[in-house]
């Protein structure tokens, strides 16, 4: 089987193609200049059957051909394409800008799935990134030693139904909670930003000096949220896990450690855990408890 990625940022692409090859596949990898760790070139040139050639975001008459030229039938995406990049950098062929002007909404899922019909049109199947990658989809329960508190349920109870509510509108997935109040709402930044911010508010001080006068005032924000911070992030109701698969690494947890946060609740079978064994570690160690929950909607 030749199987075609659409490679992003990160390590999934990666795990992806040692999936793919343990496997037998032969894998064609549309590396993304704006994205993409360039050791993917390296990777190919250690196993012929690794075949990499770079596009720019917008290149989609080039990347069918590509595809179409290396007899790709399947193709997977794996990897985030940070949503500023979608809408900021983005310089479309014809192809992509007819697409784009015939979009409803331009939400990175209205997108995206443009983009899988039209490599569908053309042949070329777009699966689920998570097709090779079920050992590492999180298994419900408590992974860590230590269990949520009551706070921290109380916190992912409320944060679920907020995050729930976020992700339906196609605005981000993650939502970061003190005391059952919202501190911070995941946007085009990306969840580890989003932790960092709800940390920068958390800590802020309690006294701060007025913009107008130079005074000294209270910060009841920062007396109100001295408090744990609650991670929740979760799968979007109609989740397409063609792309866009909710996913935490270590770097999720040295972010959660910066900023203070002591839980993270995600969607079990919906969210990738990269590397649980780290995650695990790292969480264990910096005193984070981590769980997955089913999502009875889902």
């Amino acid at each position: 089987m030749t199987l075609g990625l659409i490679a992003g940022n990160g390590r999934f692409p990666f795990l992806l193609v040692e999936a793919a090859r343990a496997e037998g596949s032969r894998v064609v990898v549309a590396a993304l200049k704006e994205e993409t760790d360039v050791e993917i070139d390296t990777r190919a040139a250690a196993d012929a059957q690794i075949t990499v050639e770079w596009f720019s975001l917008g290149e989609l008459s080039r990347l069918i051909a590509y595809f179409q030229r290396e007899g790709v039938k399947q193709a997977v995406m794996a990897g985030q394409v940070t949503h500023k990049q979608i809408f900021s950098s983005i310089r479309p062929d014809w192809r992509l800008a007819k697409l784009l002007l015939n979009l409803r909404t331009r939400s990175t899922d209205a997108l995206l799935g443009a983009v899988a019909k039209v490599l569908g049109d053309e042949g070329i199947e777009l699966i689920s990134s998570t097709a090779l990658l079920g050992p590492m989809l999180a298994p419900e329960g408590v992974m860590t030693q230590r269990a949520p508190s009551e706070q921290e349920l109380a916190d992912i109870e409320y944060g679920r139904e907020v995050a729930r509510g976020i992700a339906s509108f196609d605005i981000g997935q993650t939502v970061v909670i003190a005391a059952q109040a919202c501190v911070a709402v995941e946007a085009m930044e990306g969840t580890d930003a989003t932790i960092r911010r709800a940390g920068e508010i958390l800590w802020a001080p309690e006294w701060e000096p007025s913009s107008e006068d130079g005074t000294v005032s209270e910060n009841p924000a920062a007396r109100l949220l001295q408090r744990s911070l609650t991670v929740v992030k979760v799968a979007k109701p109609r989740q397409d896990l063609r792309f866009d698969v909710p996913v935490i690494g270590v770097a999720t947890i040295a972010a959660m450690r910066e900023a203070g946060a002591t839980c993270l609740c995600v969607e079990a079978g919906r969210t990738l855990v990269f590397d649980r064994e780290s995650v695990v570690s790292a969480a264990n160690a910096a005193g984070i408890t981590l769980i997955a929950v089913t999502n009875p909607q889902a």
